[in-house]
């Protein structure tokens, strides 16, 4: 049973979704308080797993509760009802933040989709394989000081570029990105100032994310650069990808940095556990199965979830993060529209089918499981229409 605490004292979205959520008391335990101080009262009395408040609670705010969540039960996912998704004070202290104009039917998909988000992620298999790792990356100062710099109202083009020129190696890579078909910019960019002002601030942040994320793991010196390479020539493919699929506007920034790093795990394996990457290899060349599949049976997790628990762990959006644990499996949550996840799902798969070689894809062609999964999805008769486009680039 997971338990929910519900912070407002008039909103009518969290007394339908308590009113929802009652119906089923064998898997809900909820609790609607009508401000921060009752909230955080609960909280010293009992364990909650999700909470969900709205901005304005009365008191001191929700983002000021939200804060002192984060820091005294960070384990704890939470949910902010804003008057803007795209607020920047609600997006720093919670793990999603919906309009306070959703219905109930929306957040209790969202708090179902979180739940099986946090159990994957959380999961005794995945603690194993992440054990065996000594040491897991960090972001950079760099990285680090372009994120604190973008919470501040008025950052400007020039403080943006001014952080990322310090690290040479980090402003190549945006150079690089940038000057990319995945953009498809009609002219050469050779500066950052002007990669900001033409791509905007968020979407360099993304990049600059990706080109963090790309230096952080070094291969064993058992396994070719080559494979590094790859991972990352085809992270930059599906990003491009998504850029052409359907995804609406509100979440194409996020959608773009999960296919960026919907791969990120398959490095971890490469840098700091060869042993399970050389078997995994082995196990799909001998019985012919997916890499991922092959990932199932030795570990009992894959890249996909791998990768998720170490972009939570960096702090990436949980959107993104959601995407990356999904991106084999986008059937094992609920999906009202072509989202985030369905948008990695597809890339991933449109990527792979253009390169024959590829062991997630079998001489090129989608096989059995996915015609099934994009027939669930609803996707199949908009397949050829997102193949073509995935062939322009």
């Amino acid at each position: 049973m997971k338990r929910i605490l519900l912070v407002d004292d008039e909103s009518r979205v969290l007394e339908g979704i308590q009113q929802t959520l009652h119906a089923d008391p064998d898997s809900w335990d909820v609790l609607l308080v009508p401000g921060a101080d009752p909230a955080l009262k609960a909280l010293e009395h009992s364990s909650f797993d999700i909470v969900v408040s709205d901005m304005r609670v009365p008191g001191r705010g929700g983002a000021s509760l939200l804060t002192e969540i984060q820091g005294r039960f960070p384990d704890m996912t939470r949910i902010a009802l804003s008057e803007t998704t795209l607020s920047s004070q609600s997006a720093s202290v919670a793990h999603r933040v919906l309009s306070r104009t959703c219905n109930a039917s929306e957040l209790r998909e969202i708090i179902e989709r979180v739940i099986v988000l946090r159990d994957l992620v959380a999961s005794p298999e995945l603690r194993a394989v992440v054990g065996k790792v000594k040491a897991l990356p960090s972001l950079s100062t760099t990285y680090l000081s372009l994120t604190e710099v973008m919470r501040k109202s008025g950052t400007s083009v020039g403080q943006v570029a001014a952080i990322i020129e310090r690290d040479v190696a980090m402003a190549a890579k945006v150079l690089q990105l940038t000057n990319s078909a995945f953009f498809g910019l009609s002219q050469r960019v050779a500066s950052l100032s002007s990669a900001v002002n033409l791509l905007g601030i968020e979407t360099i942040r993304n990049l600059a994310l990706a080109s963090e994320a790309f230096r952080a793991f070094k291969p064993n010196p058992r396994i070719p650069v080559a494979v590094c390479q790859s991972i990352q020539d085809h992270a930059v493919k599906v990003a491009a990808i998504v850029g052409t699929l359907p995804v609406p506007r509100r979440m194409r920034d996020v959608a773009v940095v999960a296919g960026l790093l919907h791969d990120i795990g398959k490095l971890l394996l490469v840098s700091t556990l060869h042993e399970e990457y050389f078997a995994a290899t082995a196990r799909t060349k001998a019985s012919g199965c997916r890499w991922f599949e092959a990932e199932q049976e030795i570990l009992g997790t894959t890249h996909a979830e791998i990768g998720a628990y170490l972009l939570g762990l960096w702090g990436i959006p949980e959107l993104a993060v959601e995407a990356i644990a999904h991106h084999h499996c986008p059937n094992r949550i609920a999906h009202s529209d072509f989202d985030c996840t369905t948008a990695v799902y597809v890339a991933d798969l449109l990527a792979h089918e253009s390169n024959p070689g590829s062991t997630e894809v079998h001489g090129g062609e989608i096989g059995e499981r996915d015609r099934i999964l994009l027939e669930q999805l609803g996707l199949s008769a908009r397949l050829a229409e997102f193949r073509a486009c995935a062939r322009e680039l």
